[in-house]
């Protein structure tokens, strides 16, 4: 069986734009690497309808690619399809169990329709076969936090950022732990770093503002407020940062308070 690379979609950070063409492409493509190529490519560019219709056309021709299967349910995902995703990544794995990827895509579906235990049994796997992998540590954090057992959501937290410094959401992510800990100085100490390192990085600048109202600097809150709202409004949307986002309960709640000014 020919495998193409695969193409990973960040979910959860659940910060992906849909964007719909109608054009179809006019253009005819013959091999299974061009097929493949480009399915790849409209996933990569966010046009997932016309990549949905190509992961379609080159699994019809091609049904036992388990590389093809888990790059079509990572598209139906975006596009809401939930259980259509989960039956295309089972269909992956059933085909190559021992590859990751799918267990960990496969997990990101689970999550959205509130299987913690599901997915933390994929991250789990994966993590047992690459302890450094930082998307399954990242991921199954999440579902810790989820499930209210912050201590260990900020030690997958800590060694997903450890093992990908690069990796700006799942610093924030541990900063929002410790906030949500009590643990105010570490919090602030990262989300300065973050902030002076990514300056328009709003996680880090809204979970600040929170912070920084929790302590009575409202004029400082006011400053990194005006960032945030130009950056993404979806900040100020209290059911978007339980449910998507998925912040702690205590910087949510001092966010809100700050947004209403009590």
């Amino acid at each position: 069986m020919i495998t193409f690379k695969k193409v990973k979609l960040c979910f959860l950070l659940i910060f992906v734009l849909v964007n719909i063409l109608y054009i179809a492409p006019c253009y005819s493509l013959s091999s299974r690497e061009d097929l493949f190529k480009n399915a790849l490519d409209l996933s990569s560019g966010g046009k997932f309808n016309l990549a949905l219709q190509e992961w379609d056309r080159y699994l019809d021709s091609y049904p036992d690619d388990a590389a093809g299967l888990s790059n079509r349910g990572n598209v139906r995902l975006v596009l809401g399809d939930i259980e259509g995703s989960i039956d295309d990544q089972n269909n992956a794995i059933n085909l190559n169990p021992n590859e990751i990827d799918p267990y960990i895509n496969r997990g990101i579906a689970e999550e959205a329709l509130g299987l913690w235990s599901q997915a933390k049994k994929d991250y789990m796997f994966v993590i047992s076969q690459d302890s450094q992998n930082f998307s399954a540590l990242y991921n199954l954090a999440n579902v810790e936090g989820s499930t209210s057992q912050w201590e260990k959501a900020r030690d997958l937290f800590s060694k997903a950022s450890v093992y990908n410094p690069g990796f700006a959401m799942a610093r924030s992510s541990m900063a929002l732990v410790d906030y949500q800990l009590g643990n105010i100085e570490e919090s602030e100490k990262e989300l300065k770093k973050l902030i002076r390192r990514y300056p328009t990085f709003v996680d880090a600048r809204a979970a600040y503002t929170a912070l920084n109202w929790s302590k009575g600097e409202s004029g400082q809150a006011e400053s990194n407020w005006v960032a945030v709202s130009e950056l993404d409004p979806r900040y100020s949307d209290e059911e978007w940062l339980k449910t998507i986002r998925r912040w702690p309960p205590k910087p949510i709640e001092d966010l809100m308070h700050f947004i209403d000014l009590k």
